[in-house]
């Protein structure tokens, strides 16, 4: 699978703090350095699933300098040449932009995939065949693509694609994915209707992977982000610094994939998740038969739906339920599972010795 196609590349966003798993997750030692899904760090998951179709000769990592020497260590085979440092957290309309700008350089036919660090992804083989067929109707259709996940609940923390007709099929092609345009992208919405969405088979989950020929993708942002359009050429000359200061602050999907007419999504053939949040690690973990995660030297006796992480000496708990209790660091935290989302507010109320805890 791997020699399938040699313009194919691999980045991946690791940049990110991950907030919402403090204490545990701090700027030294983020969530993708975590083994929060398996007993692997997330991010030496994300490659050990991708390598087997995009060689590591072929795979960027996208982060600060600052966590440079902590990726290397858990990604031995990996050298300096791999890693993509940002000048600054831009948000992913830049950095993604420089990456493309970075492999079309380097292969005027690149096909970038764009995976987060912090998704946990079953089976890795559908995954994988997903994503060459996403390649595929990339170069054929020159579209954008995202992969669209198949919602299994009315989740409110994510944003939606509405599905648009079904793409015209390449010629000579057979394939049951022909991709669909996308109609609509759609902001987290409120439960309600999450699960209007959920029950009308219309809408996907945006899961934020993305495959796409570098060349189409720096030509649309030129075309359709005003904020880029002088940017762009700035890139393709290999002026990087000047291009972060004067960048704005953007994600993709506001700053190109909403904008541009030629969006497109192919459909998930596996369980996805992203890893956003305490209460994710209840399905992304195994549990006991009433429901516990348990991580390192924990105990649960006679609780319910409740995760116990504890990284410097035992937890134990009693009696409780829909928590989540976290030692580490010195720091003990206790919360109810679903308020994990809100950790950011939290945080921001939190003295400055806690909050940043390194």
């Amino acid at each position: 699978m791997s020699t399938a196609n040699p313009h194919l590349w691999t980045v991946i966003l690791a940049g990110g703090v991950g907030s919402r798993f403090w204490p545990v997750s701090t700027p030294a030692r983020p969530k993708q350095l975590l083994p929060l899904a398996s007993e692997q760090p997330l991010i030496r998951d994300t490659v050990d699933r991708i390598v087997p179709l995009v060689p590591a000769d072929r795979l960027r990592i996208l982060t600060g300098g600052q966590l440079s020497g902590a990726l290397l260590s858990v990604l031995p085979e990996l050298g300096g040449e791999h890693l993509l440092l940002e000048p600054r957290a831009a948000g992913t309309g830049p950095v993604l932009a420089w990456a493309a700008a970075e492999l079309e350089r380097l292969d005027p036919d690149a096909v970038m995939v764009s995976l987060h660090a912090d998704h946990v992804i079953h089976p890795p083989e559908a995954f994988r065949a997903l994503i060459a067929r996403a390649a595929e109707l990339a170069v054929g259709h020159r579209r954008l693509f995202t992969i669209g996940a198949p919602p299994t609940r009315a989740e409110t923390g994510y944003g939606y694609i509405r599905l648009g007709a079904p793409l015209d099929g390449l010629a000579g092609d057979d394939h049951p994915e022909p991709g669909n345009a996308v109609a609509e992208f759609v902001e987290k919405p409120d439960r309600e209707t999450a699960e209007e969405y959920l029950a009308s088979g219309r809408f996907l989950w945006n899961t934020g992977l993305f495959v796409w020929r570098c060349a189409d993708m720096l030509d649309q942002l030129q075309a359709h982000a005003p904020e880029f359009r002088e940017l762009v050429p700035m890139l393709r000359r290999g002026e990087s610094e000047e291009f972060f200061r004067l960048a704005p602050t953007i994600s993709i999907d506001e700053a190109l994939l909403e904008r541009s007419d030629r969006s497109g999504v192919v459909r998930a053939t596996f369980a996805w998740d992203d890893v956003g949040a305490w209460d994710a690690v209840s399905r992304t973990r195994p549990a006991d038969e009433r429901g516990n995660v348990l991580l390192g030297d924990a105990h649960a006796v006679e609780c319910d739906n409740t995760v116990l992480y504890a990284d410097e000496g035992p937890v134990v708990g009693f009696g409780v339920e829909n928590l989540v209790v976290v030692r580490t660091g010195g720091v003990t935290f206790v919360a109810h599972r679903d308020r994990s989302p809100d950790l950011k507010r939290m945080l921001q109320q939190l003295p400055d010795h806690l909050r940043d805890l390194r």
